[in-house]
């Protein structure tokens, strides 16, 4: 069976009426989802510096540019956050919905490092562990769960599943790692939860401290 992915895009954002109400002293660079890129990337013709697309897992088009800020146009607080948290930098924020302009303050940073932090301090303290892999196209990552299966250095079960709920309904896994998509994490699911690539960096480096 053939599958054919159709990206869901918002029409009539009227995302160049709304850059009025952006007040940015700094140097900026746009970025956005998929669902305003195609309004975002017609600033360009009036001078705007736009990086374009980023994800919850991939900023990579925000490396190696030469602003303080960055203006994230679209809707809800994980992109922008996580993009805050990975470039250390300034992050505004435009929501063409709500048609507010707002930043993300370093609060809300330190809240979003802290839970980082307290989840892998969960983890590296578990003994028992399970790896959640989703059966859903273009997130499935067994491969990469199987690998850290046996690398980890714990008891580690793979849980394969369509959508992550009742969690809770496995007293004896200590620790969850989660292989699907990374705003899962965003989620209250009740239970101890990290992504694998936050436990794969960290392993690397000291991306965030731990302190035992």
């Amino acid at each position: 069976m053939k599958v054919i992915y159709i990206p869901g895009k918002a029409k009539h954002a009227h995302i160049s009426e709304l850059m009025h109400k952006v007040q940015i002293k700094e140097k900026y660079a746009i970025v956005t989802t998929v669902q305003f890129l195609e309004e975002v990337e017609a600033l360009k013709d009036k001078g705007y510096k736009v990086l374009g697309q980023i994800l919850g897992c991939n900023t990579q088009s925000t490396k190696n540019t030469d602003v303080q800020a960055y203006l994230y146009i679209g809707t809800g607080l994980f992109h922008p956050l996580n993009l805050a948290f990975t470039s250390k930098k300034l992050v505004y924020i435009l929501d063409p919905m709500t048609q507010e302009f707002s930043r993300i303050t370093e609060e809300q940073v330190t809240r979003y490092e802290n839970k980082k932090r307290g989840m892998l301090l969960k983890y590296y303290n578990a003994d028992k562990i399970g790896i959640i892999v989703s059966i859903k196209s273009g997130q499935n990552l067994l491969p990469r769960a199987l690998k850290f299966q046996k690398t980890c250095g714990k008891k580690a079960y793979i849980f394969m599943c369509d959508t992550i709920r009742n969690l809770e309904d496995f007293p004896d896994i200590q620790c969850w790692v989660n292989t699907a998509c990374v705003r899962i994490f965003e989620d209250d699911l009740g239970v101890p939860l990290v992504n694998i690539r936050d436990v794969e960096q960290n392993n690397k480096g000291p991306v965030l401290q731990i302190d035992e």
